[in-house]
């Protein structure tokens, strides 16, 4: 089954993406930044404000605040380079030149990203009316307006949370991965040809296609869940969420060395089969296990309910117990093996060595440790930026010891 994750991820998005709700959300916030500018001010067709409004109203309630803020800096920075301009020089071919220059320059340095032009065309707007004064602070009201509308929109009609989707891709990455192992284990009795191998190889390379396809899944759940009223302890979702596509795409790369070593051992026995048969029978079952082991801790980093996570976390702990034991079963054949015809000895060594990273990266233990790490890390950061709102917090008697400290982090949502 080549290729499971990119139509799962597919799928995911045609049938949970809102497409509707967010064109009512972007034309229904438009139409009334319009209104709104044209009640309060003396422009006759303020129409930066619906398109400020447009722009600013996403699919999350971060990238909505995110974008008002840049939007509004880039549109008062054009606006005060184009005053400066304008009351030394006016406006003719060289001035303007001067402006455009400066204001995208300026535009860099005041981080407003994509809106660097909008600094700039801030900029030619103002300086070229006769009544600078008057334009710059329409245009600065107007932006304003549509950036307020825009927020305004998008708190009163939170977007969705993206989590569900982040984790059905995420599922589908350790399902295309667990088939991947099936497919490995059903090649070792019989005689493999090269192309066969190399397709095999191919097949596990084309998994860091569909890692980045996750991960663009994941970045836009952690937007969703940030800032947004709906959602409680949004960032320790965030991390259990990244820690685990991180494992997942440790155990891809882990994947793909693998499949390299079932090639050479094809490219070397070209007639025979890869193993013996009571060898191959008992790799057969490891990789049917450890294909067990990945889609259970898929399920256990993406169930949020407690009682399905646990029953994960058992499913996963039995499926990598039945994998240790039968790794070391498969490690005395192959020993025996080796021993006996010791052609290729290290591809078996490579083997064993490989199917140990990944029993290791899905640890339960080592997980929570990653998971606490990435926690105090965020904690730490937490604290670096925002050290008055805790200290704060502590003074109130809302924070008592670090534990608490943690939660009560992960509940203000500051991040």
């Amino acid at each position: 089954m080549p290729g499971v994750a990119e139509p799962v991820l597919k799928l995911v998005r045609r049938t949970t993406e809102p497409v509707a709700a967010q064109i009512l959300r972007s034309t229904g916030a438009a139409v009334i930044a319009y209104v709104v500018a044209t009640a309060t001010l003396s422009e006759p067709a303020p129409l930066t404000a619906p398109l400020t409004a447009l722009l600013v109203v996403q699919v999350t309630l971060y990238a909505t605040v995110n974008m008002g803020i840049k939007r509004v800096n880039a549109v008062v920075v054009g606006v005060l380079i184009a005053s400066g301009f304008s009351a030394l020089v006016g406006l003719s071919w060289w001035s303007l030149g001067v402006t455009i220059f400066t204001a995208l320059i300026i535009g860099r340095l005041v981080r407003v990203d994509e809106f660097v032009p909008e600094v700039a065309i801030s900029a030619m707007l103002v300086l070229g009316v006769t009544s600078v004064a008057a334009m710059a602070w329409e245009r600065v009201f107007e932006t304003l307006i549509g950036a307020g509308v825009g927020l305004l929109f998008n708190l009163l009609f939170a977007p969705p949370v993206w989590v569900q989707s982040a984790g059905a891709s995420i599922d589908g990455l350790a399902r295309e991965m667990g088939q991947m192992f099936r497919d490995l284990g059903s090649d070792l009795a019989r005689p493999v040809t090269v192309a066969e191998a190399a397709e095999r190889l191919h097949r596990a390379r084309r998994l860091d296609h569909d890692i980045v396809e996750v991960d663009a899944s994941l970045q836009q759940a952690e937007e969703s869940l940030m800032y947004n009223p709906r959602v409680r302890q949004g960032l320790l979702h965030r991390v259990v969420l990244r820690t685990g596509l991180d494992t997942l795409e440790i155990c891809a790369v882990v994947v793909r060395v693998l499949s390299r070593t079932l090639t050479d051992l094809a490219k070397d026995r070209v007639d025979e089969p890869l193993f013996p048969a009571e060898v191959a029978a008992h790799i057969t079952e490891l990789f049917e296990q450890m294909a067990g082991a990945i889609e259970s801790f898929s399920v256990l980093i993406t169930t949020p309910v407690a009682a399905s996570a646990e029953e994960a976390e058992e499913r996963l702990a039995d499926a990598l117990t039945a994998s240790r034991t039968t790794r070391d079963r498969v490690a005395d054949m192959l020993l025996a093996a080796v021993q006996e015809h010791p052609r290729k000895w290290q591809l078996h060594g490579a083997l064993l060595a490989e199917v140990d990273r990944i029993l290791d990266e899905l640890d339960i233990e080592k997980r929570a440790e990653r998971l606490g790490q990435e926690l105090d890390r965020r904690s730490a950061d937490l604290h670096e930026r925002h050290p008055r709102l805790l200290a704060f917090r502590r003074r109130l008697g809302l924070v008592k010891g670090a534990a608490q400290e943690k939660r009560a982090e992960v509940e203000v949502e500051v991040l």
